[in-house]
């Protein structure tokens, strides 16, 4: 309903025999004018207007406006125009929504309390402090590796790990180390059942994390160095995406691994519309409770956050579970895969960043048999995709048929626990836990 309200005021003349402040008389007058059939509700803030000046030497403001606007299809001469350098910034705030500051004081904190450090590099920007994991980075450039974690990363843990299933869990990741001495976080999901809160402390307590080279992005034991152990290329990492294309045989609408998270409802990282997780609370990590610990779970305790197989090892015949993949060489469980890998055993010499003790190019060898096996599944499964690309209508019918939701539905229902709300590849945002 849309309602006129008016206001009129009322001034009284002042009595000239005394002194007294005589209130207005205020009058609102309402009037009914029809009813809203449709209401538009926008939450976040209006759009900012940022104008195209340019300030000269002597002050004046010049609009650019009409210089930077194309309205109309240019000749080159309006390219090649010599114009003041006009950038617009790439943000305006932080939040898409208003805060309810009020000017409110800065927060009490107890005697002794210090703040923490604060670089430069976070004073200004969307960059923040380090979160404080106490995890160790090692370029590959490095000289020295550590062998021991830091005295922060022990006294965290050992605050944490206070029940039996806590040290169950360091004792298992420790033999996994023991057995083998590089491991990405989600082959270790995959093979111990951890919260991944709690697992964010325990790997900085028995490893080291490589930033870049072969074994970027993976957990290292301490005091083991890959850069000196030939051996060690089996555990070199492999970044595959599934190859997309009309020459791979499929368009993008019909790639056989379809993504999880649409770009249509993407939260860039700078909104606060995204959906909260459970916080955990150190209480909680000490009863070895997680999100899903007070309520009754369908999987037992020994397997409730454990991840399949698939999470990081690739087998012929199988497809990836994302179209983004970081596996490990020995994680290739393809016998043709592992020639490629072992051609050079014995005579490796140089470890590089790029192949590190692999022969040149043994990536992109690797990628190109995987692109093959995978598009033999495709062609095994979906014979339609491959039969005539320049297809009618009714063929493009029968594409989005055959490659409905149909399979995906099997794999959203085996995966019961979410280990993260963001990347739907783990290592693919690994580091952003520890930065």
């Amino acid at each position: 309903m849309l309602l006129k309200v008016k206001r009129r005021t009322k001034k009284k003349k002042k009595q000239l025999d005394t002194e007294e402040q005589i209130q207005p008389e205020v009058q609102f007058e309402m009037e009914i004018l029809g009813t809203v059939t449709t209401v538009y509700k926008f939450q976040g803030m209006s759009d900012f207007q940022y104008l195209a000046m340019h300030s000269g030497p002597d002050g004046k403001q010049t609009s650019m406006y009409d210089k930077v606007l194309m309205l109309k299809p240019e000749k080159e001469e309006f390219f090649n125009r010599e114009l003041p350098l006009y950038i617009p910034p790439p943000i305006f705030s932080r939040l898409d929504t208003p805060v309810d500051y009020f000017y409110r004081p800065d927060i009490q904190h107890r005697e002794g309390y210090n703040n923490p450090q604060v670089s430069g590099e976070n004073l200004i920007g969307l960059s923040r402090a380090r979160r404080p994991h106490n995890a160790i980075f090692v370029n590959f450039d490095d000289e020295e590796i550590p062998t021991r974690p830091l005295d922060a990363a022990v006294q965290t843990w050992k605050k944490v790990c206070t029940n039996p299933v806590d040290k169950k869990a360091e004792e298992e990741l420790r033999k996994l180390f023991e057995v083998r001495p590089v491991w990405s976080r989600n082959a270790v999901k995959a093979n111990i059942s951890v919260h991944p809160d709690k697992l964010k402390l325990l790997l900085p307590y028995l490893a080291y994390y490589m930033l870049t080279g072969p074994w970027r992005s993976l957990w290292v034991r301490f005091g083991y160095d890959p850069r000196k152990h030939p051996e060690a290329k089996i555990y070199q990492v492999l970044d595959f995406r599934i190859r997309c294309g009309m020459k791979y045989g499929y368009a993008p609408n019909d790639m056989p691994v379809k993504a999880k998270r649409s770009t249509y409802n993407y939260s860039l990282p700078i909104t606060v519309k995204k959906p909260v997780s459970h916080t955990v609370s150190v209480h909680d990590l000490k009863q070895g409770l997680g999100t899903s610990g007070a309520s009754g779970a369908k999987k037992p305790a020994s397997s409730r956050y454990k991840l399949k197989e698939s999470i990081y090892v690739f087998r012929e015949g199988a497809l990836p579970p994302y179209r983004q993949m970081f596996y490990q060489l020995c994680d290739l469980n393809v016998e043709s895969l592992q020639k490629i890998i072992h051609r050079n055993d014995g005579t490796e010499s140089e470890c590089t960043e790029r192949d590190g003790w692999c022969l040149p190019k043994t990536s992109d060898d690797l990628r190109d048999s995987m692109s093959l096996m995978i598009k033999q599944i495709i062609r095994s499964t979906r014979p339609a995709l491959f039969s005539n690309t320049t297809s009618s209508e009714d063929g493009k019918e029968q594409l989005a048929y055959e490659s409905g939701e149909d399979e995906d539905d099997e794999e959203e229902e085996e995966e019961e626990f979410k280990p993260s709300d963001g990347s739907e590849n783990e290592m693919e945002t690994e580091i952003l836990d520890y930065v």
